[in-house]
């Protein structure tokens, strides 16, 4: 009988490159954005920016002197936007998973609306101008309820 560690190792041996190198890249974005999205990781770069501008002076403002800044701060932002990107949609998923569970779980709930994401643009639009139609109508009621007056937060 294998034990749980032996039977995991095995499943790890086994994985392809692409997928070891895609799990290794999340829990790096994960750690990343955490470190970098931090009050030390904005103080390091003002910290960085500052020192480059006093030393300005010293190279005396040379061509050199900006291109090292102009380097650094583009492959920084290349990097970044996918760490923010990769981020983002796993937010995304999860907020995504999160809502379906809710729709499945009420109960009168419409089950369609599961998975909305992957609706074409015109489906979300249709969709969009049903919810639009419902507000519209349960407006009404309410003025109606109230005898006429409107107490519906303004449109935008």
């Amino acid at each position: 009988m294998k034990t749980e560690k032996g039977r995991l190792k095995e499943q790890e041996q086994s994985r392809d490159f692409f997928c070891v190198i895609k799990d290794a890249f999340r829990i790096f974005a994960r750690k990343s954005s955490a470190i970098l999205g931090s009050a030390w990781a904005f103080t390091g770069a003002v910290l960085i920016i500052l020192i480059w501008a006093l030393t300005g002076p010293t190279f005396g403002f040379s061509d050199t002197w900006q291109l090292i800044i102009n380097t650094g701060t583009t492959i920084v932002t290349f990097l970044m936007v996918f760490l923010i990107q990769n981020t983002q949609n796993r937010d995304a998923k999860a907020v995504h998973l999160k809502l379906d569970e809710i729709i499945r779980a009420l109960k009168g709930a419409r089950n369609e609306l599961v998975d909305l994401e992957t609706l074409s643009d015109e489906d979300l639009a249709k969709l969009e101008e049903q919810f639009r139609r419902i507000r519209k109508k349960a407006e009404r009621v309410e003025q109606k309820r109230n005898g006429g007056e409107s107490k519906s937060r303004p449109r935008s």
